[in-house]
């Protein structure tokens, strides 16, 4: 049994990754946090895969930009083009077809299992990617999902590519987790859920992220993002001050 989980992202670039953290940071710090989550979140990656038959890699989109995270990933972090090229069935649109590409490929590539995750929780507690994989590891076909706050999904997992599951989804919408569930009941698949976690995609949650990563450690056993809590100190990010911008 082996995991093979594809962090889905593109080369953090001034003015094209995490726009949506504008106007609390500028162009290129919001790409500069972008690359510390990166360091993050394959680092906790790094971590679960030393416990468990884990392979980590980066899922990228554009072909050709392989070279734009060099330094940015955690020692043994492999990397997958998915950039959605490849045919996919009717309904399986947008980003949708980047995840499909992702899954198929890690599938292809002999893993048991394959698992998509955010570029946008640098501090999702690991035990909730060992959970993953322990639930996929089981007998039986079967889903994992780990649902956002703000209704998308920071997780998902799958043994087969069951692209039913990726189809007629108003991506980037409150609407993706709660769609992804009744896909899964239309297929008659079981969907395992993890506890909720957050993205880091607007100044709220940025404001969201600063206060945890300033506070006490957090007793859900959050990750502890080293490097996103130096890029925020390095910009002089204080809670109040984004606060003071979200509103």
């Amino acid at each position: 049994m082996s995991t093979g989980i594809a962090v889905m992202a593109k080369a953090p670039r001034a003015g094209e990754a995490k726009t949506r953290l504008r106007p609390a940071v500028s162009a290129a710090q919001a790409a500069g946090l972008g690359a510390a989550f990166l360091q993050d979140i394959t680092a906790n990656l790094q971590l679960a895969a030393g416990r468990v038959p884990m392979v980590p890699y980066v899922a990228f989109a554009p072909a050709g930009t392989e070279a734009l995270f060099d330094g940015l990933l955690a020692p043994g972090t492999r990397m997958l083009l998915a950039d959605g090229s490849p045919p996919a069935p009717p309904g399986v649109e947008r980003f949708g077809r980047c995840l499909l590409h992702a899954i198929n490929a890690l599938l292809a590539l002999g893993h048991t299992a394959a698992c998509v995750l955010n570029a946008d929780s640098p501090t999702l507690p690991t035990r909730l990617l060992l959970q993953a994989h322990a639930i996929l590891a089981e007998p039986g076909d079967r889903l994992v999902m780990g649902a956002a706050d703000d209704g998308g999904y920071y997780l998902l997992g799958m043994k087969r590519a069951h692209a039913h599951v990726l189809s007629h989804i108003d991506w980037s919408t409150e609407q993706v987790a709660e769609q992804t569930r009744q896909r899964a009941k239309q297929a008659n698949l079981q969907m395992v859920e993890l506890d909720p976690w957050y993205d880091v995609d607007d100044p709220d949650s940025l404001n969201r992220l600063v206060e945890e990563l300033s506070g006490p450690p957090n007793r859900q056993g959050a990750y502890p993002a080293p490097h996103s809590a130096a890029r925020l100190k390095d910009y002089g990010l204080l809670a109040e001050t984004l606060a003071g911008t979200a509103a």
